[in-house]
This record gives C-alpha cells, sequence and structure tokens, in this order.
C-alpha cells in the first residue's frame, strides 16, 4: 500500500508500516500544498493512504468523493 505521510506526522512510525512504502510530502515537494491540493496530488500519485495529524481536516474539505483513506490524529511518540 502507498502511504504519504502529512506534515507533522511522526516519521518514526514508519518502521511499524511493514510492507508498505511510505513518503512523505515534503520527499515529494508537497509540504506547501494546503490540504484539498494536497488530497488532489496525492490521489493523483495513487496514494491510498494519507497519515496527518490535522484533527479538523474532515471539516475543512468535503471527504465524500475521495478514494483516499485518512488517518487522523496520531499521538507523538
Amino acid at each position: 500500500m502507498l502511504v504519504l505521510f502529512d506534515q507533522g506526522t511522526p516519521v518514526p512510525i514508519r518502521p511499524f508500516l511493514i510492507g508498505h512504502t511510505v513518503e512523505t510530502a515534503a520527499q515529494r515537494g508537497w509540504d506547501k500544498l494546503k490540504n484539498g491540493e494536497l488530497l488532489e496530488a496525492a490521489e493523483k500519485a495513487g496514494f491510498e493512504v494519507l497519515v496527518t495529524p490535522d484533527k479538523n481536516i474532515r471539516y475543512q474539505q468535503n471527504l465524500v468523493l475521495r478514494k483516499i483513506a485518512l488517518v487522523v490524529d496520531i499521538p507523538h511518540l
């Protein structure tokens, strides 16, 4: 599974995602994109999951037609 870490997602959790390919928004040059733009870019690039600490993303974006899954509110390690 192709997983994207948003800004602020603790990178130390990466090793726990065994069998998955993990990239960060910064690695993709997407660290300045706003949520809607980031979701769009991630879906176009084939990412299946976005991991983000942004607890408000579900209120800021219409997620109904999105193909990408979101994992929100990762605790700090």
